[in-house]
């Protein structure tokens, strides 16, 4: 049983929904005596920023849990103590392990038999519905923390555990072989530039969709053969049309939290494309083109929440291998409401990993 642990830490708090977070510095640790069997406390070195932190913040969300909460569901840190009678014996005191948006599902259901964990009706989820990242001490599960390779640093693996996972779950769901188009809309952000990078690592020609000389300069950085300025071109559907030769990618992985990203994929998607939605707009935002076009061109619609264990464990693989690695700038847990303002107005160019 560790020793040494804090009563109090410092932890980013969302009290009201659209309000600034609050910073308190006296927020209460859970103590190793008060911990479940199954439970573990993790003194985390790092968190990642994501876009669904700010929704959840501002109750964009279907399901709104109580407040106050601490957002957050990209962590690495240390186990520090673990529930009395646990009897996963994988994860010990003093392990390196990642914290993802999935805290916990039940392992038992159909859903959860089936690999298909993040549908788990069951479900218990980091920043959601039980406290998360934003702070330097937190509750996880043993059977659900993922292991962190020696050979990739903390900060360049933690946005992995979720950015990066949820693309690579995505990429996996396209049907795609090598030598294939595919177009990456949000490309320059934080979940868009992992997506090129898994892309173009498994032989596919990436088409990147964003806005701004930054992001288009790291996503060709990256591999993408062509960089689409939606805010600049005239006609991004007949653009994307000529430059696959005119049948249109085979896929289209929707990264942006944007309504009509998802409309033009329909449009410029070739016959029996597949559209895998990731990005999460406002819950008012639907589909607005006719599903004739759906029907006609035989097109997959494929909804991708975040892989499941054996995902995060892949996703990490290869960027522990220097095949993929996130663009992030590093910042401190007092600068959170900063972060999340330039995200709302698309100023980020990567990814945000705080440092505690």
């Amino acid at each position: 049983m560790a020793t040494s642990i804090p009563t109090t830490q410092r932890a980013a708090v969302a009290i009201h929904y659209s309000q600034p977070l609050i910073i308190n510095t006296g927020h209460p640790v859970t103590q190793p005596s008060s911990l479940a069997p199954g439970e573990c406390l993790v003194k985390l070195d790092c968190t990642g920023v994501c876009h669904t932190d700010l929704g959840t913040t501002k109750g964009e969300y279907p399901v709104k849990d109580h407040l106050p909460r601490v957002p957050g569901h990209e962590g690495v840190g240390t186990v520090v103590a673990i529930g009395e009678h646990t009897m996963n014996k994988d994860v010990k005191v003093g392990d390196r392990v990642g914290l993802k948006w999935i805290a916990e599902a039940c392992l038992r259901c159909e859903l959860c038999r089936s690999g298909e964990e993040s549908s788990c009706p069951n479900q218990k989820t980091h920043g959601y519905t039980m406290d998360g990242t934003f702070q330097e001490y937190c509750v996880s599960y043993v059977d659900h923390v993922t292991p962190i390779p020696k050979e990739i640093e903390s900060a360049d693996a933690v946005c992995i555990l979720c950015a990066g996972l949820t693309v690579y779950k995505a990429l996996k769901q396209t049907n795609t072989v090598m030598g294939n188009w595919v177009v990456i809309s949000g490309a320059g952000g934080g979940l868009g530039h992992l997506a090129v990078q898994y892309a173009v690592a498994v032989g596919l020609r990436v088409i990147a969709i964003d806005t701004g000389d930054e992001r288009k300069e790291l996503a060709l950085k990256l591999g993408a053969e062509k960089f689409i300025d939606f805010k600049e071109v005239v006609d991004l559907v007949t653009e994307v049309k000529v430059t696959t030769g005119g049948l249109g990618p085979h896929a289209a992985i929707i990264t942006a939290a944007s309504g009509p990203a998802y409309d033009q994929a329909v449009l410029y998607l070739r016959n029996a494309g597949t559209l895998i939605a990731v990005g999460m707009p406002p819950n008012t935002v639907s589909f607005s083109i006719p599903i004739i076009y759906i029907v006609a061109k035989s097109i997959r619609i494929i909804g991708s929440a975040v892989g499941n264990r054996q995902d995060a464990i892949e996703a990490l693989d290869v960027a522990a291998r220097a095949k993929v690695k996130c663009y992030y700038e590093l910042a401190d847990l007092n600068s959170i409401n900063k972060i999340f303002e330039n995200m709302e107005h698309g100023r980020c160019v990567g990814r945000t990993v705080v440092k505690f």
